[in-house]
């Protein structure tokens, strides 16, 4: 059954909508991730133009988000205190990132620059999983045990001022990486369309030492009201 849509002025199966909407979802809930970098490329390579994927990605996101983030809650495995301040960060970069969208839309290469860094981006976090996944199987063909790190590692970024604790994730860090971290999603948020969890959530594990029942839900809680700021910023401004 094929529907208009006015604005991407396009004609579209709406049972391909639904059936990428039930797959991101489904992969929000059970990885953290908000899904919009999934959903995004998928939306550009069904031929939606690419400025107005960015920003149905975006507002996607938020319903996708809001039910794994509400399911977190209920089971108690949300810091709002770290989800906040997250957050904070979230909105400078996604303020950021739309007005590089802008003008990036009226030098006329914002669809080549979304492309590009979907390929960088994409490709960058694949080549890094398929370099740990071989490591990972010469050591068991070796029969050598796998190397972890240390809790000593990162050292750095615990040295860092303005310490802040977090009691939920059982952390005593500075806001500053955390503030970083959400700046930098919040940028790729309105410059992509993506919610940021497939980096936030690799981040706040290993770089932030974040136990793992806690990042998904607080990852999802982040995502909702950036990608609501994300898309409510785009639909005024672009």
């Amino acid at each position: 059954m094929g529907i208009y849509l006015p604005i991407a002025e396009i004609s579209v199966n709406v049972f391909v909508l639904l059936a990428m909407g039930a797959a991101v979802g489904f992969l929000s809930g059970m990885f953290g991730v908000g899904g919009g970098f999934l959903i995004t490329p998928l939306l550009i390579f069904y031929n939606i133009p690419p400025a107005i994927a960015v920003a149905t990605g975006a507002n996607q996101v938020i319903a996708s988000s809001f039910s794994g983030a509400l399911s977190h809650m209920k089971r108690g495995t949300l810091d709002f205190k770290l989800g906040g301040v997250l957050l904070a960060g979230g909105i400078v970069g996604s303020t950021g990132g739309v007005y590089v969208f802008a003008v990036l839309r009226r030098l006329g290469q914002l669809d080549l620059f979304i492309s590009l860094l979907y390929v960088a981006l994409l490709g960058t976090v694949g080549g890094l999983m398929l370099v740990e996944s071989v490591n990972a199987l010469r050591a068991t063909r070796s029969g050598a045990a796998p190397v972890l790190k240390k809790s000593g590692q990162h050292n750095w970024i615990h040295r860092l001022p303005l310490k802040m604790r977090f009691r939920a994730s059982k952390l005593f860090v500075s806001v500053i990486p955390v503030l970083g971290l959400g700046a930098g999603i919040g940028f790729l948020s309105s410059i992509m369309g993506v919610g940021g969890g497939f980096i936030m959530v690799p981040a706040l594990i290993y770089l932030l030492k974040v136990p793992t029942n806690v990042v998904i839900g607080t990852s999802l809680f982040q995502i909702i009201f950036t990608s609501a700021y994300t898309t409510l910023v785009h639909a005024t401004t672009n």
